[in-house]
């Protein structure tokens, strides 16, 4: 059995086991999941891939890019359930759209009957840097038949994006029109404002929805005061994780006992030494 032959079973294995977690006999967490409730975890392990990446860990890797089919898998049985879409789709989507954006690979008529009906393009020994330029021409295209009435400003601004870049991008582009804070403090009046508006659903009878609605409008709200500041929203996150870290590593290694064995007010001890330690290094 050829390697194709191979991955085309461990697939269908996939498949079927993936589509048994969902069955009435299944696991009662997976029926239980739906697309809003998975949608966080294939961040996670995006990212997750990510990190594997960047540490040349090729076993976990191995795992990672495993734990990511299995979102595609989760995904495409939720929606087979009703009808909308099957894996078998997926597959030939990206099949098809694979074709149809690599003519210089399969060829132009190959590329045209997968829907590639982009003109002028050079698909002859061109290099990487034109396979680009086709890329990106098909991908107008296609964007193009898919559209139905004019595109709005914010449009251009992909869904796909990670939230704190995707954040800063709808700012920026509201801005352009002049819908924007014309100065930083009104944004960090607005900052209070929304703070204000968590604590009175939390004073009410707190509903969950209400209060992660709150809290979004509280994050673009502090991603605008950034973007303002000429501040990378996302770096400043990573950096602010990394501190963290670092602070909280120092409070495990100067502890003599567990922290969960701690109070708070010892956390609090420890937290403010460690955060002296930092600040102490930085001035060094």
């Amino acid at each position: 059995m050829g390697a194709t032959d191979e991955a085309g079973k461990r697939f269908a294995e996939a498949v079927a086991i993936m589509a048994r977690l969902r069955g009435p006999d299944g696991c009662p967490w997976d029926r239980e999941q739906s697309f809003a409730t998975i949608r966080k975890y294939t961040l996670e392990e995006v990212y997750e891939v990510f990190d594997a990446i960047e540490r040349e860990d090729w076993d976990e890797l191995k795992s990672e890019l495993g734990d990511l089919l299995l979102q595609v898998l989760f995904y495409a049985q939720m929606a087979d359930e009703p009808g909308h879409f099957s894996i078998a789709d997926v597959l030939e989507t990206l099949n098809r759209k694979l074709v149809r954006r690599h003519p210089h690979v399969f060829g132009d008529e190959a590329a045209a009957a997968a829907g590639n009906r982009a003109e002028g393009m050079e698909t002859e020994g061109i290099d990487a840097g034109q396979v680009l330029r086709n890329w990106e021409e098909i991908k107008k295209f296609e964007k193009k038949q898919a559209e139905s009435g004019g595109e709005g400003l914010l449009d251009a601004v992909p869904r796909s994006m990670p939230a704190l870049a995707e954040a800063a991008k709808l700012g920026s582009k509201a801005a352009k029109v002049g819908f924007d804070w014309p100065e930083v403090s009104g944004l960090l009046s607005k900052v209070r404002e929304e703070t204000a508006e968590i604590e009175a659903e939390l004073e009410a009878e707190p509903e969950r929805a209400r209060i992660a609605e709150e809290v979004g409008d509280l994050l673009f709200t502090v991603v605008n005061l950034a973007r303002h500041l000429k501040v990378d929203p996302e770096m400043a996150l990573r950096d602010a994780n990394g501190k963290f870290r670092r602070r909280f590593r120092l409070m495990e290694e100067s502890s003599a006992e567990p922290l969960e064995r701690l109070s708070l007010e010892n956390l609090e001890e420890l937290w403010t030494a460690a955060k002296r330690a930092g600040e102490a290094e930085k001035v060094l």
